[in-house]
């Protein structure tokens, strides 16, 4: 996983005062470039839960298929709707 400072690869500037000296270095980022991080970061977090998903799916396959016996005749049951399986 990325740390929040790695969704921000532009460059940034140095907040200055009007008459054009510095103020305490402080970074300032552009809305857009700040936006665009988000959104990658809200991506990344679609792709990360998708596979969290598919893992707890494979897991509790495996457990159930190896909890259930054949005779018992118990249904399996995915943990999440179909609807989350698109991704």
């Amino acid at each position: 996983m990325k740390t929040p400072d790695q969704y921000l690869n532009v460059p940034t500037f140095q907040l200055t005062y009007p008459t054009g000296e510095d103020v305490e270095m402080v970074p300032v980022v552009t809305y857009d470039d700040a936006l665009r991080a988000v959104e990658t970061a809200l991506a990344d977090a679609e792709k990360y839960r998708y596979l969290l998903m598919r893992a707890l799916r494979r897991t509790h396959d495996e457990s159930s298929m190896a909890a259930a016996s054949p005779a018992t005749g118990a249904e399996v049951r995915p943990l999440y709707p179909d609807t989350d399986l698109a991704a």
